[in-house]
Formats: structure tokens, sequence, C-alpha cells
């Protein structure tokens, strides 16, 4: 199930979408929603949305053509030698569905110090009360 509609990822660019773009952010929408399950199925449902938007988008683009693929932090550009680099954010790429840095905190599923023993669970409840 998506967190987002087709209508939603539209109103966020400049541009309308070709029926075969209508298409395939449907089904990128339905992608993003599994990859969102993954890291943080208990997020907030509106930054659900929102996250499932920026992730679709980064890969339809967002209608202004800079030449810079969406979600390239770095990039370098050359003349005559044809040249052409662009740096992705941790494990992105143009083209692909990810979550970025800031998404996973709007998600709140970013790093987190601290740590949970399952084994916790197994102990009976008022095992380690206090001893007198």
């Amino acid at each position: 199930m998506a967190y987002a509609t087709v209508n939603d990822v539209q109103n966020r660019t400049l541009r309308e979408f070709s029926n075969s773009e209508l298409e395939l952010c449907r089904k990128l929408l339905d992608d993003a929603a599994v990859i969102i399950d993954i890291f943080a199925a208990r997020a907030n449902e509106d930054a659900k949305k929102v996250v499932s938007c920026r992730m679709v988008l980064r890969v339809l683009g967002d209608g202004e053509d800079t030449g810079v693929p969406v979600g390239a932090n770095q990039g370098t550009q050359s003349a005559l030698g044809y040249s052409q680099t662009w740096s992705f954010p941790a494990t992105g790429s143009s083209g692909e569905l990810y979550i970025s840095k800031l998404e996973k905190q709007m998600l709140r599923s970013g790093n987190r110090i601290g740590s949970r023993s399952p084994v916790e669970d197994l102990v009976p409840e008022g095992c380690f009360e206090e001893m007198d």
C-alpha cells in the first residue's frame, strides 16, 4: 500500500507527467512503501507520505532540466573533454529509490545510541526487584 498518490508527487513538480511516467510513478510509490516499511514501519503517516514523494521524485526528476541528476550532492562537468562526475549521498544513485539521511531522520530511523537485549523479554517480571 502506497503512502502517497501520483497527485501528491506531481504537485511537487513543475511539470505534467506523461502517461508512461504516471504508470511508473504508481509502481515506484508501491516500491517506496515497501522500502519505508523496512526502515520505519511505525513512522508518522505524514512523514511516510513526504518521504515517498521525495524518493519517487529523485527517480522521475522534478521538471527542472539543470543537467544535474536529482539527489546528487556533488558534481563536475567539463566541456570539450566530455567529462561528467556525480556524487550521491550514502548508497543512493540516480534512478534508484533510496532513503536519504534527512529522510531517515524524518522517519525517526537514523542512527541511535543505545541497545536492547532480546533476553530481557524472557526474564519474569519482578525478578530484579531490590533485595533487602
